[in-house]
């Protein structure tokens, strides 16, 4: 009597030697990784989850205290001040710089074979060094001698007070974020690039003009690109420190010539807690704050983007 083999599920397919093998070298490659997430990353998550359920001055043991430090958070008017100033640094910052990055990317899509050239000279001052940068536009921002202020007056305006004016103190630090804008040009320019000609002549024979093909050429096909962007520099913002904690409270210059509540950013006032007053489980809290508005923003984004953002390959 014939007998049939059936084969054994799928699910209990022993693997193969070189399909072990493989693993086991993957494993090895991925390890670095793995133990740099897990020493640098993970770790530190856990450990601050921690101490935001305690308090905690670094000199002394840890004492739990339960929510009392996310209560204080929610009464804290000084946290609500540092966070209205992020979330409008955020609101002025993100919009100003796709705009500005996208017109120049447009410009840079017509200089031929200087493009390699300007896109280098661009994207160069993404490279220098934050606090450089806040030492530089302190010196460009300066009320008597800044170079901002000398250009406005050879025009017959009277520059503000920058660093002082505590209504100019956010322009002049949304002014000083358009240094590193260059990143935001060269993503643009590359997904430029990338927009089919076929489809901007198709445009040209139905009669689109130069607005109408921009509008609905090439906005949907580099729609991925500025929406990345979105994503990326919303946290970014989100997270200011360096430039302006150097500009505003780590100069003897500025720190007593202005009301430093306008320069106070969130991540800054957490850096006070948790460095100035060691305040670390206080400060805890507030990073953890921090991580559920940027993961709530994300997630409010990335469901949006199914709105507006065109994939290519999603439609025959």
């Amino acid at each position: 009597m014939a007998t049939t083999t059936v084969p054994a599920p799928a699910g209990r397919r022993r693997r193969t030697p070189l399909a072990r093998r493989e693993a086991r070298w993957a494993y090895v490659f991925l390890a670095p990784w793995i133990v740099g997430f897990l020493v640098f990353n993970a770790g530190p998550m856990i450990a601050s989850a921690w101490l935001s359920l305690t308090e905690y001055d670094v000199i002394n043991a840890p004492r739990y205290t339960g929510l009392d430090n996310y209560r204080e958070l929610m009464a804290d008017p000084m946290v609500a001040r540092s966070l209205g100033n992020t979330v409008y640094y955020t609101a002025l910052h993100v919009p100003l710089v796709m705009a500005i990055s996208l017109g120049l990317a447009l410009l840079l899509k017509r200089v031929g074979r200087l493009q390699g050239f300007f896109r280098t000279v661009f994207y160069l001052p993404v490279m220098t060094p934050a606090v450089a940068v806040g030492i530089l536009f302190l010196l460009l921002l300066n009320t008597q001698d800044g170079l901002i202020n000398r250009g406005l007056a050879l025009v017959g305006i009277e520059g503000p007070s920058w660093t002082t004016d505590p209504d100019w103190v956010m322009p002049g630090i949304v002014l000083m974020s358009l240094w590193s804008l260059g990143s935001t040009v060269v993503i643009y320019l590359a997904a430029l690039q990338n927009v089919p000609r076929d489809l901007y002549e198709a445009a040209s024979i139905d009669g689109a003009g130069g607005w109408a093909r921009f509008r609905h050429v090439t906005l949907p096909m580099i729609s991925g690109a500025l929406f990345f962007t979105l994503v990326v520099n919303t946290i970014a913002s989100l997270q200011m420190f360096t430039e302006v904690y150097t500009m505003y409270f780590g100069n003897r210059q500025t720190q007593g010539s202005f009301n430093s509540d306008a320069a106070s950013f969130y991540v800054i006032h957490l850096f006070q807690e948790a460095f100035q007053f060691l305040h670390m489980g206080f400060a805890s809290a507030m990073a953890w704050l921090l991580f559920a508005i940027i993961l709530i923003i994300t997630l409010v984004q990335v469901k949006l983007s199914n709105r507006f953002v065109y994939y290519e390959g999603d439609r025959p």
